[in-house]
């Protein structure tokens, strides 16, 4: 977060219209809800927010890295770190909910390989996670969610606790949660995605 003339978001990493349409909702999210999130108000007046998901040159799109960006976004602005064992993935809306993605065997086994054992998944996603292969399964722990504010509650580190030695999650230094979003595959969006009447995206 760097100081402007005026507030905006920068996005970098070959991303896709609907990935940044993502992260526009991440910040607007996180916004909204500065003061559950203990933000001061004017913790974004006049300042440039940039977000840059790794590999650049690998073109990337789709809504699954939403948690992921409203997380990092939330870091920053709190000063709270981030897990640094823990992976995440799904759609966010304006309102906090968390919707299903697709791909996440493929996102599953890709934590995995990174060394990740605890995983944040959206609760319409449950179902899809039989398709890891049950022994692998036994090793991992997921954590179902319905909106934003269970993700903050399980990926965010309390105030002045240092991140694990598996990951330095300070949001400040290049890299960090982010890097999570670029692992993921590029699997095609295939599932039905509930909304209520009225949901704002």
């Amino acid at each position: 977060m760097m100081a402007s003339q005026e507030e905006q978001l920068v996005l970098t990493g070959m991303l896709g219209d609907v990935m940044r349409e993502s992260a526009q909702a991440a910040l607007s999210y996180v916004r909204s809800n500065a003061a559950r999130l203990g933000i001061a108000p004017t913790a974004f007046d006049g300042k440039t927010i940039h977000v840059h998901v790794p590999a650049g040159a690998i073109p990337k799109d789709g809504p699954s890295a939403g948690v992921t960006i409203m997380t990092a976004i939330a870091s920053l602005a709190t000063g709270r770190l981030v897990r640094g064992d823990v992976a995440m993935t799904g759609e966010i809306t304006l309102r906090g909910k968390v919707l299903p993605v697709g791909g996440i065997k493929e996102k599953v086994l890709a934590a995995h390989r990174a060394g990740i054992a605890s995983l944040i998944l959206p609760q319409h996603n449950q179902r899809d996670v039989e398709d890891v292969p049950a022994e692998l399964r036994g090793t991992l722990t997921f954590t179902f969610v319905t909106m934003a504010m269970e993700v903050l509650e399980h990926a965010l580190l309390p105030f002045g606790e240092k991140a694990s030695a598996l990951g330095t999650a300070d949001l400040r230094s290049e890299g960090s949660v982010d890097r999570l979003a670029a692992q993921r595959l590029q699997a095609p969006e295939r599932h039905p995605v509930p909304r209520d009447e009225g949901d704002a995206r």
